[in-house]
């Protein structure tokens, strides 16, 4: 669902990137007020993941393909304020180093990805744990449908977009972005809640951010193994993964605007394509390029909670 330089006019790539700023901004105010330090690696550790397991497509239908958006799984763990600068991060990352969404559509792909999906999820989440109760699979049932409805919102997002820019007809649009991506969500909601499913299995200490502050034992082990997870996903999963156009670009391609998209890069990408220049074999080249976006994933997005942790220690210090 990554919007490429060419789709959205300057107007709506403008009023997305402020609206995504906005969020940001007030998701990083609510980080540095409200998110313990001791926390801060889990950050990094999201991150990695998320960027790594985006890189995995999945066949859905008809020849379309789609990935894992993350932002309920984020949210679910460490709130939704952490959850919007954990995918933030991880989207400057994809559009600055390997050219994955355009850099005059970042704004509106972090909007939809990182501040509706997020959002509108966690929100599903906590209303469906208040209607159902506190039992597991009512847990469980209620992040399924978060991360499905998550994956939604944020095509709808996209598609008024396209629609504001005159790329496309809202009506139709509209109902081709919201229904590949109501299948495209189920594999979310499979993938999403499967890994909290794993989380909790390996460390039943650990609590889900909406459930109260999370425990502080088992969090090393889980790290650990979560970068590892994250890393193996990669050398081992990502050159598997479908060739097939995802939801947004199968879309353009049967309203026919796939024709928009900028044939000239606005800045270049070290490691556009998800691949690594002067290495012949494909696959290595993948890989290569995976693990270093997913151990850069993990230091940035940790390297920014520091730097809003300390703001706030020194905050505390000088009141």
């Amino acid at each position: 669902m990554h919007i490429p330089d060419g789709f959205l006019d300057p107007k709506t790539a403008i009023a997305s990137g402020v609206v995504a700023a906005t969020g940001l901004g007030m998701a990083i105010r609510q980080v540095k007020r409200t998110f313990p330090s001791s926390r801060i690696p889990q950050m990094g550790l999201a991150s990695a993941f998320v960027f790594a397991a985006q890189m995995l497509n999945f066949p859905v239908v008809g020849g379309t393909s789609g990935h894992l958006i993350g932002a309920v799984l984020v949210a679910v763990l460490l709130g939704p304020s952490a959850a919007v600068v954990v995918m933030s991060s991880v989207l400057i990352l994809q559009c600055l180093m390997f050219a994955d969404g355009g850099i005059t559509a970042l704004g509106a792909n972090i909007f939809n990805m990182a501040v509706v999906a997020p959002l509108v999820g966690y929100a599903a989440y906590r209303l469906l744990r208040r209607i159902l109760g506190t039992s597991e699979r009512a847990r469980f049932t209620a992040i399924a449908f978060a991360s499905w409805i998550s994956t939604v919102a944020a095509s709808i997002a996209c598609a008024g977009q396209l629609a504001v820019s005159g790329t496309a007809q809202w009506g139709v649009v509209f109902p081709a972005m919201a229904g590949i991506h109501m299948l495209i969500g189920i594999g979310e909601a499979t993938i999403t809640t499967f890994v909290v499913a794993a989380i909790l299995r390996l460390s039943p200490d650990i609590r889900l951010a909406s459930d109260g502050e999370q425990s502080k034992t088992g969090l090393r082990p889980l790290l650990g193994y979560g970068l590892v997870v994250s890393l193996g996903l990669v050398l081992f999963i990502s050159p598997f993964a479908s060739s097939w156009p995802d939801g947004l670009e199968k879309v353009a391609e049967v309203i026919g605007f796939s024709s928009a998209v900028s044939s000239k890069a606005v800045i270049p990408s070290p490691l556009a394509d998800y691949g690594v220049q002067g290495i012949a074999s494909s696959s290595v080249s993948t890989i290569l390029a995976g693990v270093i976006g997913t151990l850069l994933a993990f230091v940035l997005s940790f390297i920014l909670a520091r730097i809003v942790t300390h703001r706030k220690k020194e905050a505390a210090s000088h009141s």
